[in-house]
């Protein structure tokens, strides 16, 4: 496995990350997929209060209990679950963040949580009230690093100028490259680590049926989908194509994985040891659609 420190923290994370909203079911086979994620050099878990209703950080903490010293777990805060449980409320307020965070240590069974994520954003919050807890929660040591989980470049140069964040998740693949264009760039300078989720973009890099995807069509997305094929074979699946060319980008610190099976995982914690792609590969790959880029938020 290799490793990069996040952004200026401290934090040296695996470069395959492990997004777990995917864990569900079998509570067994969860804790074996967790650990076994351990042992193959897998030290980034993702998390966030929202998934199942908060039992997906409880399965998270009791499964990772025994190794958390060796580990960075990372989650999310920031939607409040609706009075008749149906749904949730966005609520980025300062009293609201610092009681969902003590509530997501309780489910983690865990004193700190090493990187506390603002999980989605407007431009309209009271942003520095927000950042206001997430100072509070660090200053107590409740958190060890905070970060944000957006796509929006207005919010994520607020809070690049008005914050000490770490890092920012954010959506980046072959099919999404729009970070490119301004996020990525002023990242980079402000040495602010990019957690990439969605790499295979739902699978469509991979083994689903082209369709419609964000502004391209279905042809251009069967295009993209045959020309990673074709890029790939014994040396290198579809999947590791397209998730070592978001790890190229200089900006990215890790890309986090949603995994569900033993061979998922295995197949994620390989793409660090299989063929790499070449700088041709890498120009060949960005040249095949044109490059997308925001029309809201910016």
């Amino acid at each position: 496995m290799q490793y990069q420190k996040l952004g200026r923290s401290s934090l040296h994370i695996s470069k395959i990350g492990f997004g777990c909203m995917s864990l569900k079911g079998d509570y067994g086979a969860i804790e074996k997929i967790l650990n076994t994620a351990v042992e193959r050099g897998i030290n980034y878990f993702d998390t966030a209060d929202i998934y199942e209703d908060g039992q997906n950080e409880m399965k998270v903490g009791k499964a990772l209990k025994a190794v958390r010293k060796k580990i960075i777990i990372a989650t999310k805060g920031g939607n409040q679950a609706k009075p008749d449980g149906k749904g949730w409320n966005w609520n980025p307020r300062k009293d609201y963040i610092l009681k969902a965070c003590e509530d997501s240590l309780k489910r983690l069974r865990t004193d700190y949580i090493d990187l506390y994520q603002l999980h989605g954003g407007t431009i309209d919050d009271p942003i520095d009230e927000t950042i206001e807890a997430f100072e509070i929660l660090q200053q107590h040591g409740k958190i060890r690093y905070y970060g944000i989980s957006s796509i929006r470049p207005n919010v994520i140069r607020e809070y690049v100028q008005r914050s000490n964040i770490v890092s920012v998740m954010m959506q980046y693949s072959l099919l999404d490259r729009r970070p490119e264009e301004t996020c990525m760039p002023l990242l980079v300078e402000k040495n602010i680590g990019v957690l990439a989720r969605g790499s295979i973009a739902g699978g469509l890099l991979v083994d689903k049926p082209a369709k419609e995807y964000m502004n391209y069509t279905l042809e251009q997305v069967a295009a993209m989908s045959k020309f990673v094929n074709d890029m790939s074979g014994e040396h290198r699946t579809k999947a590791q194509t397209a998730m070592q060319f978001v790890l190229q980008h200089a900006a990215v610190s890790a890309a986090v994985a949603g995994i569900r099976t033993l061979a998922q995982l295995e197949e994620a914690v390989r793409t660090l040891t299989s063929e790499p792609l070449t700088k041709q590969e890498t120009m060949q790959l960005q040249n095949v659609l044109p490059i997308n880029v925001y029309e809201e938020h910016r």
